[in-house]
């Protein structure tokens, strides 16, 4: 797993961070004052990067997070079979299946190049890359 750790206190809006072991992304961060003897306490509300669930956690703002290692690839799609596409890295030449999103479903055809992420050992497709 490819992650690093961050203070919550400085996630920001479009921060990538793991909540219960899946990498999601910051949609909301919400700041409640210290108390009297207490410290500062940040609300986070995340989406889930592969499975689009939504995840909230409250935790002290002083208290460090995981943030998975994000890396962005391309890769040519080689052929398409129902929902899965047999697909090649373009820098390592790695071959290896991805399953294709909802939304991609009509603009995937063989020898196009996309763009997908690696994170956290699991590959998502994310987009058409035009030429």
């Amino acid at each position: 797993m490819a992650t690093k750790l961050v203070s919550v206190g400085s996630l920001q809006k479009g921060s990538y961070v793991v909540i219960d072991n899946v990498p999601s992304k910051v949609v909301d961060t919400q700041v409640s004052k210290p108390g009297k003897h207490g410290h500062a306490k940040v609300r986070l509300t995340a989406i889930g990067l592969i499975d689009e669930k939504k995840r909230v956690v409250v935790m002290p703002g002083h208290d460090n997070i995981e943030t998975p290692i994000v890396e962005k690839k391309t890769a040519q799609i080689l052929s398409i079979s129902g929902n899965k596409a047999n697909v090649m890295d373009v820098e390592s030449y790695e071959t290896f299946d991805m399953e294709i999103p909802d939304e991609l479903k009509d603009s995937c055809k063989e020898s196009t190049n996309v763009l997908y992420w690696e994170v956290m050992g699991e590959r998502v497709m994310k987009q058409i890359k035009s030429e």
